[in-house]
């Protein structure tokens, strides 16, 4: 019997770490993409550099899809362990291709990639021979694969390259020659003209796009892909990468470039921010210009630091002590990771205030095709001001915000000190004037209200029951709705967290059935809702064991609520 498989397949790849899992995504990943396939994939990893069960899951999908998915089509166990590792999403439909003699399961399809990969001279050619295997099964151009891996290795030994030649040449052949398993999926050829991005590539774009001309960063899982990505750009871009010695030392950095008239970036995760507490309320004494992205990672402390979470919402919108505004963003798509993070620098240099960029591992360490973003109207807006010899840095302005100046650009003067202070920022004590310092500080969230990005509606006007999600939950949701197919659900998806958008109460005052989804513990985002709008979410779909929703378990649980 023949088992067809058509519009959407899901490949997971299991193994040890240091096995090269992510080398055969990566593979997989630009030959899929070329050859008209939709690609998706998302990691889920132990913290080790060598050992433990790590997975990778790849959609190849007739259509656009960046959900995470519950079930498994093909399984490619590397290692013994991984079949016991993904035992709950292994069903009798999955096809599983892997080594007989070194792993156990029933009816698994034997393909010896290690015995094959040895015959070449090392083991080690047998993740190349896995992604040829894949690529034989969808009927990727045996051509392009052949030149796509002499270009992938370009940079080593013609033996080597020779090799690894020879090893897709053998996994397409066997892959080709698998009985029993017929995919029908159709390619698109716009597909090739897509970008294939991470989540961390985009914010690292976003951040070029932005004018970023200085990051500073301790490298911290899962926010140290994009402290790598804007180290390559530096290599061909005017921008300094700093690699720091503790957070403290970041945060200050980056404050010390902004007072210099740099537009700088922090990168981090909650256990590194969290050290960044009293440098993000000097950010508000001295009105600060500061872009920064945390990834989250579930907490506390160092809780599971390569899983994701959506639990530092609360953390953000807290840190720093005394009263002075901010801007939360948290992007939901590649799309958005780029058109947020470059938003983010001229939001934070027009308002002088910290900027807030979170994602977490899902969403830095997915990856998928997104139609080439739009560049066309990008400016990067300094509001800098030239300074003369009455210049004052605090001057009290109707809105709350003062003219901005930097050292050695004009003659006057350019104050900044921790202390209250007077327009001139000097220390001052003067209690009427701290009242007017605070007042013209918190002034700047009516000027802000301008800029607010207004939440997303997805669905029908007419919805009866309303999900409501934020970041990087945003494709599942959308998917697990759709799949659903009922005209009177619709998702209030929010991309700007804070200050919240004067529309959220009356979106969620129409519905008369509330679900807020999130990757949390205790519906930190539905809290903020409440506080803001006085609408309390009492269906609440929350998921904390470090992975990210499936689109099938979002499904259930919102069956559950209607």
């Amino acid at each position: 019997m023949i088992k067809t498989i058509s519009d959407d397949l899901v490949i997971v790849l299991a193994g040890e770490a240091g096995q090269g899992i992510q080398s055969i995504e990566s593979i997989l990943a630009q030959l899929l993409k070329m050859s008209g396939y939709n690609f998706f994939s998302a990691s889920e990893f132990m913290s080790r550099v060598r050992g433990g069960a790590n997975s990778t899951e790849i959609r190849v999908s007739a259509k656009r899809a960046a959900g995470f998915l519950e079930r498994i089509d093909i399984l490619i166990p590397l290692h013994k362990e991984a079949i016991a590792h993904l035992k709950k999403r292994i069903t009798a439909d999955t096809i599983v291709i892997g080594e007989k003699d070194k792993i156990a399961h029933q009816g698994m399809i034997d393909i010896q990639f290690t015995g094959m990969a040895t015959e070449l001279g090392s083991a080690v050619y047998a993740n190349t021979i896995a992604a040829g295997c894949i690529c034989g099964l969808l009927k990727v151009d045996e051509q392009e694969c052949a030149d796509f891996i002499l270009e992938y290795f370009s940079g080593k030994s013609e033996e080597i390259r020779n090799k690894n030649l020879a090893a897709i040449k053998k996994g397409y052949a066997a892959g080709k020659g698998l009985a029993g398993i017929a995919i029908a999926i159709e390619k698109d050829a716009a597909v090739k003209t897509d970008l294939l991005l991470s989540g961390s590539e985009a914010i690292a774009l976003g951040a070029l796009a932005g004018g970023c001309d200085y990051v500073c960063a301790y490298p911290m899982s899962p926010a140290t892909g994009v402290l790598e990505k804007m180290a390559s750009y530096s290599k061909k871009f005017p921008i300094i990468v700093e690699q720091v010695e503790d957070e403290i030392g970041v945060v200050n950095m980056a404050l010390g470039a902004w007072y210099a008239g740099a537009r700088a970036l922090v990168t981090t995760s909650g256990g590194g921010f969290a050290l960044m507490g009293e440098g993000i309320s000097l950010c508000g004494m001295i009105e600060s210009p500061l872009v920064l992205h945390l990834a989250q990672r579930p907490g506390p402390a160092t809780g599971l630091p390569t899983r994701t979470e959506q639990g530092d919402l609360e953390l953000v919108l807290h840190a720093g002590h005394g009263d002075f505004p901010r801007i939360i963003l948290a992007p939901g798509t590649l799309a958005e990771g780029f058109a947020l993070t470059q938003k983010a620098f001229n939001l934070a240099a027009k308002y002088q205030v910290p900027v807030f960029i979170l994602t977490d591992q899902f969403f830095v360490d997915s990856r998928y095709n997104t139609p080439a973003f739009d560049a066309t109207d990008l400016k990067v807006e300094k509001h800098i001001v030239k300074t003369g010899k009455d210049y004052q840095r605090f001057a009290l302005t109707q809105n709350g915000i003062s003219p901005r100046g930097i050292p050695g650009y004009g003659s006057g003067n350019v104050g900044a000190d921790s202390d209250e202070h007077d327009e001139d920022g000097h220390i001052s004590e003067d209690l009427d004037l701290r009242v007017k310092m605070v007042d013209k500080r918190l002034e700047k969230f009516a000027a802000i209200s301008a800029d607010i990005i207004p939440p997303r509606l997805v669905g029908s006007d007419n919805f009866k029951t309303l999900v409501v999600c934020w970041g990087s939950t945003f494709n599942t949701v959308c998917e697990a709705v759709a799949v659903l197919g009922k005209k009177d659900i619709a998702v209030l998806y929010f991309s700007w967290l804070f200050p919240l958008p004067e529309k959220a109460g009356a979106f969620l005052r129409k519905a008369a059935n509330l679900i807020v989804v999130e990757n949390n513990a205790t519906a930190q985002f539905a809290r903020l809702l409440k506080l803001a709008t006085g609408v309390a979410i009492e269906q609440q779909i929350l998921k904390y064991n470090g992975l990210p929703f499936a689109v099938e378990e979002v499904k259930k649980e919102i069956q559950r609520f209607i």
